[in-house]
């Protein structure tokens, strides 16, 4: 009887990986096998080493020690060039499109297919790309510019790229982050049709719901370190969580038994054509009250008006009784409202200066004397409100850049808490971090809450909006559908009033 024929080695493979930055060890002999035809979800809190890993599997880092295999076969990627003619593509987040040009032209650029002398032959770069996203089953115009693509739709455009490449091997890093439902749905099909048709899948996300719904195995990183690989069906999101923290989380929603207190935040009548109409609500001393409903229906744009970024028509807001003007940020920070916003990066920090600095920019006067900013009063605050919120930094002067996302969002908390508010805004502030910083985030809002500060939370994610709030105000294309006590508020009930099936106000 002949020998049973050998494995057939996975498309991709890390084997016993190291690397660090400084006194950093990003990661620590970590091995991982992509197989073909499966999707495979890589976990862990920020700061585990997702990052380092994609960037070593895209080229972008070499091993210190280990190696990287393709087909079995030992390589070394001298650059992202690389990995991708060994057939590897990485979809990011957010995707680097060139804007000007067409989708076509961003798939196949510099490998343009030529009529005679050259000339670029516009029909079959069409054609090539119709062909691409037919067989991922969703419908782009190849000639559209790709200034103006949603997301969703730039990350296809992605795939697409890689298709054309013959990539074996797709990473996606947190695709699902700033996608609606639908597109969530949409990408999860073609990333279906991907495996169906032999692509090695690497999936990364902190959404374990999507998790299960989309992936075979699950690896699990900590610290750098490898914790295991099993498949998704012998594990569930308790196990997830204990192996990511190295603990029992506890509640990732702590209970409160605050009473609250007097009206601290008021808004009545807040419209702005085209975007919202008739907004009043309030918020009082030790409540935390939460903005939901479905991506556009105008939840970050009246939050920003409320504090002065974004203009409104008609309508007026109070804090503790006193009226404050419209568009003007200065004042509302003076009357006691702080806004943390939905964009960390782009409008909460400033990604090339440090930790120190960031964490500081909102007390530049009072940190200041006859006009100089004084280093010390500086070093202390910054000590100070990172110590309290337990950042996770190499040294309070690195650039706030180095951190990952939960401590740059906590950088932002720590900006903003460094004001003493009464009012605090928080816009989405637990997307993208993992679910250890998560409950420490909840735990620090009822811990404020708890203190006597209003909380005004928007969250797209329901078991947060249920599992946090006093009270949930639910929006519906610009306009308040339903407001809901506790006591009330179910997934259905927040859904069926987000979606405009039911409108109401609970007392």
């Amino acid at each position: 009887m002949a020998d049973p024929s050998p494995p057939v080695p996975p498309p991709l493979a890390l084997v016993e990986v190291a690397k660090s930055f400084g006194t950093v060890r990003a990661l620590r002999g970590v091995s991982l096998q992509l197989r073909a035809g499966e999707v495979h979800a890589l976990v862990g809190e920020n700061g585990a080493g997702k990052s380092t890993l994609v960037k070593t599997i895209a080229g972008v880092h070499r091993p210190d020690t280990g190696r990287v295999e393709v087909d079995g076969t030992p390589v070394e990627f001298a650059g992202p060039a690389d990995a991708q003619r060994a057939g590897v593509a990485v979809i990011y987040q957010e995707p680097l499109l060139f804007p000007d040009l067409s989708v076509a032209e961003n798939i196949f650029m510099g490998r343009q297919p030529l009529r005679r002398f050259r000339r670029i032959d516009r029909w079959a770069l069409r054609e090539r790309t119709r062909a691409l996203f037919t067989r991922l089953g969703v419908r782009i115009d190849p000639d559209r510019p790709a200034r103006g693509l949603s997301i969703a739709d730039q990350q296809l455009v992605e795939i697409a790229k890689a298709l054309s490449r013959d990539a074996r091997v797709l990473v996606m890093d947190e695709p699902t982050a700033a996608l609606s439902g639908v597109e969530v749905r949409r990408l999860f099909a073609v990333a279906r049709s991907l495996r169906d048709s032999g692509a090695a899948v690497l999936f990364i996300s902190h959404r374990f719901d999507e998790v299960f719904a989309l992936c075979d195995r699950i690896t699990v990183l900590r610290d750098g370190g490898h914790v295991s690989t099993d498949p998704a069906a012998d594990l569930d999101a308790d196990t997830l969580v204990r192996r990511m923290v190295g603990r029992d989380l506890g509640d990732l929603f702590p209970r409160r038994t605050t009473e609250p207190g007097d009206v601290l935040l008021e808004v009545e009548g807040l419209s702005r054509a085209g975007v919202f109409t008739g907004i009043g609500f309030s918020v009082r001393a030790g409540e935390i009250v939460a903005l939901a409903g479905l991506v556009g229906a105008g939840r970050s744009e009246v939050v920003r008006a409320v504090f002065g970024v974004d203009r409104y028509d008609t309508g007026t807001v109070r804090v503790a009784g006193r009226r404050l003007p419209r568009g003007r940020p200065a004042a509302a920070m003076a009357a006691g409202l702080a806004l943390v916003p939905e964009d960390r990066r782009q409008q909460g920090l400033v990604m090339e200066l440090s930790v120190r600095r960031n964490a500081t920019l909102t007390l530049r006067r009072a940190l200041s004397r006859y006009g100089l900013l004084l280093g010390s009063a500086e070093r202390a605050a910054a000590r100070e409100w990172t110590e309290r919120l337990r950042v996770k930094a190499g040294a309070l002067d690195d650039a706030v850049s180095t951190l990952s996302g939960g401590n740059q969002q906590k950088v932002v908390l720590a900006k903003w808490l460094a004001t003493g508010p009464r009012v605090l805004i928080v816009d989405e502030p637990t997307r993208g971090i993992d679910v250890g910083t998560k409950a420490e985030v909840h735990r620090l809002l009822a811990d404020l809450a708890g203190r006597g500060l209003a909380v005004l939370m928007v969250s797209s994610e329901l078991p947060e909006v249920l599992g946090m709030a006093d009270r949930v105000l639910v929006m519906h294309e610009g306009r308040l559908a339903a407001e809901l006590p506790r006591g009330a508020a179910t997934e259905e009930s927040v859904l069926r009033a987000a979606t405009g099936r039911e409108a109401g106000v609970a007392a």
